[in-house]
């Protein structure tokens, strides 16, 4: 048995003082991340973890195992046409990362080429090998993966430690060489020119915000480089990509509730960026290039969104083409030469609406089952006559299917593929069930819930139960397959999702409800499907563990504070549980372009007493708290370690008899390991906690 860490006595608390309020924060030293004794720390709290959790080894290893036996290790994407080429990813069997190639279209080859257990194509062309670029490195990610037009370059970029700060360089596939083009802490996002001499990207600020665009002509040195646009507003940041039409470069400039967009034409790369539409304080729109148009989906005197156009030669007045529409958020529109398909969401499912072009005529693409998530996959092609998407619920692997715009015929391309379990037995689906279940919060409002557990699962409360959220920046937590989790269904583990206010899956008036001033919502909505769950006879309050991740680790810490009576466990990852120490402070990444999302404190009196009222680590008490895992990153930028680290020290002070676990990565970021085998096992090592704890290990 270890000793549990104790932060060090000798250290000086912090102290804030804000609209009259003063705050000691005998935790702050721990955000001081190149200091040895903070690092001293988190290694003495990973040793700490790995020893209160050695027993559960073996079991680690069997889940481990069991997600690895499922997944079809060699494997192969359905190829994906673009101009001459079909464009896919492998993976290989004992590697961590993907495999990126293309292969030349052959005469009369109308369908995706496909091979035999995930074997390379025949003739196939290795543009971009992840294993390789990740030789010497704990930590790899691809922020870019960008052909040109012509075919000719190859735009990527990678970050080898989880900041999300990419070095970008240009590959000529002609000769698989690489030019001397470097330009090292780019963001993501690139955008070539029509003829590919030049490059467009984007870079953060000190505060990590991307708030430049810039234009490369290649073959230049980076020196040399131009700001295209400089975004000085500090709650705006900046995008840039390249319409499917390859008409228009389009920078996008967006705060949490206003939109601006700017577009070059493609083939003058060197142009000055013409405004769509100034922004104004509460407008959000986003551009798609259709033809002589300009397709506009926008918020303007539209809760739930409404689209419309304007010229695309001298943009201007907006011409009404989809009246809003409340109930049904309209969320993308994708343009096609002779098709528009709308992305939307109602009655909390996602759905997708064609409009032929010059008709009065639409539809919508039917799907059979009462739960599932539906949307576009990459459609590189303007000038198609079929679309590519993608389909998956709580019990259906991710299904790729083509979407013929004219028969309305689906064909179904593949499923991603699962292989026997540990016993032997195919994957059935059969062997399982989902449901649709609506709890009722406190002011009234129904809150959704999606549950997948085994058919044979008694309803009696007897069975143990995963409840998940997140609720924030109108994120929709729609279903989705995942083959690890069938480790705890196949041990009678009852999986919900709980679709609580935040999020976006009933519209934006769901997401209004859950922010700001009236972000509690968030929170009681969590802890009421919680309660339905335990009054419906799915589980017990002993025998339910609740996850959530980044916002969603806010949630967990929240609730935590707010009902530590309803849950056996809690896993929090990557917890924003710190929020208002974060929110405070605008030279931390993120914060400014926050406010918008959860109030400005640094201003307003009332949002300070709002979220002091909420924020984990400010109300942590000397309460009876469930079992407690953080799983946190070093080099996260979104949230920032100390988070999770401050929190778990606070919850030891107050509240000693708990039993609080924190296990930080590292050499990763915010979306954890890189690897897949890495990932899997991370996974693992959550579930055999989780597992424990529901009396399932």
């Amino acid at each position: 048995m270890t000793t549990t860490p104790q932060p060090t006595a000798k250290r000086v608390p912090a102290e804030r003082t804000h609209h009259g309020d003063t705050v000691v924060d005998e935790y702050a030293w721990l955000a001081t991340k190149d200091d040895p004794e903070t690092i001293a720390y988190l290694e003495a709290e990973n040793a700490h973890t790995e020893a209160r959790t050695a027993h559960l080894a073996g079991l680690r290893a069997e889940l481990f195992e069991e997600t690895r036996r499922r997944t079809q290790e060699t494997d192969l994407s359905v190829p994906t046409r673009k101009g001459g080429h079909w464009y896919y990813t492998r993976t290989v069997e004992g590697q961590q990362y993907g495999v990126h190639c293309r292969r030349a279209v052959r005469p009369d080859e109308t369908t995706p080429p496909v091979s035999a257990d995930g074997a390379p194509l025949d003739g196939e062309e290795v543009l971009l090998d992840g294993n390789q670029l990740a030789e010497g490195h704990d930590f790899f990610s691809l922020g870019a993966f960008d052909v040109s037009p012509d075919g000719r370059w190859l735009a990527y970029s990678t970050d080898f430690s989880g900041d999300e700060r990419f070095t970008l360089r240009i590959k000529d596939l002609a000769t698989g060489e690489l030019r001397p083009d470097e330009v090292p802490d780019t963001f993501y996002g690139t955008a070539w020119s029509s003829d590919a001499s030049t490059l467009f990207y984007v870079t953060v600020d000190d505060a990590w915000r991307p708030n430049r665009v810039w234009r490369h002509t290649v073959g230049t040195p980076s020196s040399e480089d131009v700001v295209v646009h400089q975004e000085d507003d500090e709650r705006f940041w900046v995008g840039v990509e390249l319409t499917r039409s390859e008409r228009f470069v389009v920078v996008d400039i967006h705060s949490k509730i206003t939109s601006e967009v700017r577009v070059i034409p493609a083939a003058n790369p060197t142009g000055e960026p013409a405004i769509v539409a100034p922004r104004r304080q509460g407008v959000e729109y986003a551009v798609e290039h259709h033809g002589h148009r300009f397709l506009i989906l926008h918020n303007d005197g539209a809760e739930d969104f409404a689209l419309a156009y304007t010229s695309a030669d001298a943009p201007g007045d907006w011409t009404p083409l989809i009246p809003h529409t409340p109930g049904t958020r309209l969320e993308a529109v994708d343009a096609f030469e002779n098709h528009l398909v709308v992305s939307l969401r109602g009655n909390g499912l996602t759905g997708l609406r064609v409009l032929p072009v010059g008709s009065d005529d639409s539809w919508d693409i039917d799907f059979p089952e009462p739960i599932y998530s539906v949307g576009l996959d990459a459609n590189p092609e303007y000038r198609t006559g079929t679309v590519r998407l993608r389909y998956t619920s709580l019990v259906t692997p991710d299904s790729v299917y083509d979407y013929d715009l004219s028969t309305r015929e689906l064909t179904l391309l593949r499923q991603k593929p699962v292989r026997p379990g540990p016993d032997g037995r195919a994957y059935d689906p059969a062997d399982y069930e989902q449901h649709r279940d609506w709890a009722l919060a406190d002011d009234g409002t129904r809150v959704p819930i999606s549950l997948v557990c085994r058919r044979d699962t008694p309803r009696d409360g007897s069975a143990p139960a995963v409840i998940y959220g997140y609720g924030s920046y109108e994120a929709s937590m729609d279903p989705w397959f995942s083959i690890a989790r069938l480790s705890l269904l196949d041990r009678g583990v009852i999986f919900a999702v709980a679709h609580i206010r935040g999020g976006g899956e009933l519209g934006r008036r769901w997401y209004d409800e859950g922010k700001l001033l009236a972000k509690k919502n968030t929170f009681t909505d969590f802890v009421a499907c919680a309660r339905h769950l335990v009054k419906a006879g799915w589980t017990a309050s002993d025998r339910l563990v609740a996850r959530g991740a980044s916002a969603g680790g806010l949630l967990m810490g929240a609730v935590a504070n707010l009902a530590p009576d309803a849950f056996a466990g809690i896993v929090a990852q990557v917890p924003f549980v710190d929020a208002l120490t974060s929110i405070l402070d605008p030279s931390l990444p993120l914060t400014v372009t926050e406010w918008e999302e959860w109030g400005n404190p640094l201003d307003d009196p009332e949002v300070y007493a709002y979220m002091k009222s909420y924020t984990p680590y400010e109300n942590v008490t000397a309460a009876d708290y469930p079992a407690i895992l953080a799983v946190t990153s070093l080099n996260d930028t979104r949230v920032l370690y100390h988070e999770p680290a401050k929190w778990i020290a606070r919850l030891r002070a107050l509240a000693p008899q708990g039993d609080y676990l924190l296990k930080t990565e590292m050499g990763a970021g915010h979306g954890g390991p890189s690897g897949r085998y890495d990932a899997w096992r991370e996974e693992a090592f959550v579930n055999a906690w989780t597992l424990d704890r529901l009396g399932r290990a």
